[in-house]
């Protein structure tokens, strides 16, 4: 009996211990949560959707909000918090120098449309502004806009040829060709249902040789802007010429209130 007893002993210590060894494999050990993250503040700021070049001018589609660390966000920059409708406000706007894409935009990268400094942030490398006073009767009627190309022509009364003829003579000529208007007045572009600018101030894109010419021809008399088709403003079209190939120049001639029109030779 006592051996059975041991045995009987023996077996249930046994299989007590497997049980135990078999129910702690099959607990799960403790998850170890991981602390939160720290939550970086942010902000919404306008940046370029895209690269915007000097001088370009800029769009809706060429900005995005973006979310920005709030404490990176620099006070230069636009915040959507701020100005919600900054997108609509700054378009038009002229970029003075470049952005690249997802770059901030700042505002003293930008310049307003009607504000100051516009004009030297359309005009193109090694290009100058320079403005002629106009009327009606030379200015085509008033119906020349921003944006228009024009031949210069200078009327002026030729002293050596009335001691000659006897009379006022005039003549004329044409001092450039194929110009860009940039501004008639203050109008620098047209605006929506514009027909007719009148103005008495016209702005033309030029070169410094061509700055020069008509500087030199406002001294000397009249100047007059013809309106070129959009058809050959692109290019320039030759001066007619005569036998001799000398450009052929209109003068008046006024004899006791008669003029009469002729062509120097």
């Amino acid at each position: 009996m006592k051996a059975a007893r041991l045995v009987v002993l023996t077996v249930a210590i046994a299989a007590g211990g497997v049980a135990a060894m078999l129910a702690g494999r099959s607990e799960k050990p403790p998850e170890v949560k991981n602390a939160p993250a720290p939550q970086i503040a942010t902000v919404e700021v306008l940046v370029a959707k895209a690269d915007i070049g000097m001088g370009q001018t800029v769009s809706p589609g060429d900005v995005r909000w973006q979310e920005w660390p709030a404490a990176a966000a620099s006070g230069n920059f636009i915040r959507k918090i701020d100005r919600p409708n900054a997108v609509e406000t700054l378009s038009g706007s002229i970029a003075r120098y470049p952005f690249v894409n997802g770059e901030p935009i700042r505002e003293a990268k930008l310049v307003n449309s009607k504000g100051a400094g516009f004009m030297a942030a359309i005009l193109p490398a090694g290009m100058r502004a320079i403005s002629t006073q106009i009327s009606p009767e030379t200015g085509a009627g008033g119906f020349i806009l921003p944006n228009d190309h024009v031949d210069v022509i200078l009327t002026r009364r030729d002293q050596a040829a009335d001691k000659a003829a006897g009379g006022d003579t005039h003549s004329s000529e044409t001092v450039l060709t194929n110009v860009r208007v940039l501004a008639i007045d203050q109008n620098v572009q047209e605006k929506d249902g514009q027909k007719v600018v009148v103005g008495k101030t016209a702005t033309l894109e030029l070169t410094p040789a061509q700055t020069e010419t008509l500087a030199l021809s406002q001294q000397l008399g009249t100047l007059s802007l013809a309106l070129r088709s959009i058809a050959d403003a692109s290019h320039d079209t030759p001066q007619s010429e005569d036998k001799s190939g000398a450009r052929r120049a209109g003068v008046n001639i006024v004899r006791f209130g008669v003029g009469t029109m002729m062509n120097s030779k």
